[in-house]
């Protein structure tokens, strides 16, 4: 496995840690401390992630363009660390949702291009294993950071503030990990001129990735953010101090699932883990809907890590694989893009549902939208190579 593999993925560790320290946190924070409503969440959640996925789009086709994919993780990941102390500062709703704001648009700006360059570094029959390798130790910091807040929050007497400027210091690591740690191969002033990008490239994108991208915007509108299993585990009882368990444990399974699959999809059953995908999402939906301890959301939680884990890296693996080398930047941007959208109705639809008929009602309406894209999965009979 290339060294930049490595380090890429290490950035993307310290970076989660300092984001899931906070995103851990922040649902419980906006309800029990500013007093935002469920549906608010709801839509604070679906905008940030939706706006990261949708600035994958320019930065995916910029990376393309200027074929400099570092600059550009670099003013991603920079532009995260910079608004981390706006969270502890907050003192509305609003403040919080231009910081949550700003920082996905960071990870939007960074996504697209370390993706591609994981691409670019790597050979062919070792991408799915690196995708793999790089979520999973993306994953590890989702568990240290939630983990780090349950330590903070016993230790600070459930001073949310406190406990957030404590994001700081791992975001700032991340970014001098990529500036000192990660060198992109180079392209030649010719090599550039022979493969300017233009929007009209889209063009050449084959049938096989826009399967891909259906198959990802699908997926992604029977799931809506982890913020709700965060509100769930609070729902059926468990202490504001242990909350953050509930992502330490998603990301744990996530984690331990990511590079095994990643490894299957090198060898052919992409179509066997994105069923297991479905099927793990449903069975963690049914869970939660009838969740009525602690054990049992935690169940939940632990069968959508699995879910996570079985599609998140096989589907940028298959991108990887269906898109021109010159146009992996846009190609990754583009699926991120529908993600969004999709991303951003389930969450709103998702913090409604809660509000009105409660959060059993939620996660059955999950568990249909689910359902319904895995028959249509089945249907298509989705082929192992797009």
């Amino acid at each position: 496995m290339p060294a930049g593999v490595w380090t890429l993925g290490f950035v993307s560790l310290l970076m989660d840690t300092s984001s899931e320290l906070i995103h851990s946190l922040l649902p419980l924070f906006l309800v029990t401390v500013l007093g935002t409503s469920t549906f608010a969440v709801g839509i604070l959640e679906g905008i940030a992630e939706a706006a990261a996925l949708i600035t994958k789009v320019f930065s995916g086709y910029l990376s393309d363009y200027l074929r400099r994919r570092k600059l550009l993780a670099v003013v991603g990941y920079g532009l995260a660390a910079l608004i981390k102390p706006i969270f502890p500062l907050a003192s509305s709703f609003e403040w919080v949702l231009f910081a949550r704001f700003v920082d996905r648009v960071g990870k939007g700006i960074r996504g697209a291009p370390r993706d591609a360059l994981i691409a670019d570094i790597t050979p062919h029959e070792l991408r799915g294993a690196a995708y793999g390798l790089r979520q999973a130790l993306d994953t590890v910091g989702a568990v240290l950071g939630p983990m780090l807040a349950i330590g903070a929050m016993l230790w600070l007497a459930d001073n949310f503030r406190a406990v957030f400027w404590l994001s700081v210091f791992p975001a700032i690591g991340a970014v001098l990990l990529l500036v000192l740690g990660v060198r992109e191969p180079a392209v030649t002033t010719d090599v550039k001129r022979e493969e300017h990008i233009t929007p009209a490239d889209i063009r050449r994108l084959p049938v096989g990735y826009w399967w891909v991208v259906g198959i990802g915007a699908v997926m992604t509108l029977a799931r809506f953010s982890e913020a709700f299993l965060v509100l769930r585990a609070q729902n059926v009882g468990m202490a504001l101090a242990w909350v953050p368990l509930v992502m330490v444990l998603m990301s744990v399974v996530y984690a331990l699932v990511s590079y095994p699959a990643g490894v299957l999809t090198d060898r052919g059953h992409q179509g066997s883990l994105l069923s297991g995908g479905f099927i793990a999402l449903l069975v963690a939906d049914v869970i939660l809907a009838r969740a009525a301890s602690v054990a049992e959301a935690l169940l939940g939680t632990a069968a959508w890590g699995v879910h996570m884990g079985l599609t998140q890296g096989v589907l940028a693996a298959l991108v990887a694989a269906a898109a021109p080398a010159n146009l992996r930047g846009t190609a990754f941007g583009l699926f991120n893009l529908v993600a969004g959208i999709a991303l951003l109705v389930a969450s709103a639809l998702a913090g409604w549902l809660w509000d009105a008929f409660g959060p059993m009602l939620t996660f059955y309406a999950g568990a249909t939208f689910t359902a319904i894209a895995w028959i249509g999965l089945l249907l298509r009979r989705y082929v192992s190579t797009p």
